[in-house]
C-alpha cells in the first residue's frame, strides 16, 4: 500500500497544512480525523490498515487531511465567532485545496468522505454543505449539532455548519443522489445524534443507511469494523 506525505503553505488558513495519500488510483476518499487528531492519526490507529484491500486493488484512494480543531471548534481562548469563523477558512481550504484538486479522477467529478467521531461530523457537514462536489457520506459515530461547543453563540456561520439546522431547508438536487451511510452502535456516545439526523433525511425523504452496531462503544474498534464494511458497498 503506497503512502505519500504532502505539505503546503495554505492560502486558505495563513498556515501549513500536510496530508497523507495512500494508494496510486481509485475513487477518492477524504479521511477526517477525530477531536484533535491529526493528519497521521487515522494510519497510527489502524483505520487506514482496516482498507488496506481496497487501497491496493486500486478501488480506493485515500486522502488523510489535517484538522485545526484546536483552532477552531475547542479553542476557548477566542470568542465563539472566531472559532466558527476559523472553521469556515478550514472548510474552504478542503474543498479549494484538496477536494477540487481530486474530484475529477471520477467521472461524476465528486469524491468520497468519512470520519470516526468528530471526523464524522466534519465529513457530513461537508458533504451537506457540497452535496455538488460528494458522492458518498460514511460517518462512524458522528453528531450533527455543533451549538454545544460556541457557549451559546449564534450566527450565520453557525447555521451553515450545523447540519440539523441547515439539512432542513436544503434544496440542491444532488443531495438526493448522494449515499449516506450513518454509523452508530447502541453503546455509542453519538446515538442519538445519528437518530435526529436520519429523522431529518427521513422528512425530506433523502434515502440513506441508519447502522447500529451492537453493543460496542464509541471508539476505533468499532470504527475499524465499520470503514472495511462501508467500503465494500461503494
Amino acid at each position: 500500500m503506497t503512502e505519500r506525505h504532502y505539505k503546503w503553505y495554505s492560502h486558505n488558513l495563513s498556515m501549513d497544512t500536510q496530508m497523507l495519500v495512500f494508494g496510486d488510483s481509485g475513487y477518492p476518499l477524504i479521511l477526517f480525523p477525530t477531536t484533535l487528531g491529526s493528519y497521521y492519526e487515522c494510519k497510527d490507529m489502524k483505520l487506514v490498515e482496516s482498507a488496506r484491500h481496497f487501497v491496493e486493488q486500486g478501488k480506493v484512494q485515500i486522502y488523510c487531511v489535517d484538522a485545526i480543531n484546536d483552532h477552531s471548534w475547542y479553542n476557548k481562548k477566542v470568542h465563539p465567532s472566531v472559532r466558527v469563523k476559523n472553521h469556515t477558512w478550514y472548510d474552504k481550504m478542503i474543498l479549494e485545496e484538496v477536494v477540487d484538486k481530486v474530484r475529477f479522477n471520477t467521472p461524476s467529478g465528486k469524491v468520497c468522505v468519512a470520519g470516526p467521531s468528530f471526523g464524522g461530523y466534519m465529513a457530513g457537514n461537508f458533504a451537506f454543505r457540497y452535496p455538488d462536489r460528494v458522492s458518498h457520506l460514511l460517518s462512524m459515530s458522528g453528531s450533527f449539532n455543533i451549538k454545544s461547543f460556541l457557549d451559546g453563540h449564534y450566527d450565520d456561520n453557525v447555521y451553515f455548519n450545523n447540519p440539523v439546522d441547515f439539512v432542513p431547508g436544503m434544496n440542491h438536487p444532488d443531495l438526493w443522489k448522494m449515499k449516506i451511510v450513518l454509523g452508530t452502535s447502541e453503546w455509542d456516545i453519538c446515538k442519538e445524534f445519528n437518530f435526529e439526523m436520519s429523522k431529518i433525511l427521513k422528512e425530506k425523504q433523502v434515502d440513506h443507511w441508519l447502522d447500529i452496531r451492537g453493543w460496542v462503544e464509541h471508539d476505533w474498534p468499532l470504527w475499524r469494523e465499520m470503514f472495511p464494511h462501508y467500503l465494500s458497498l461503494l
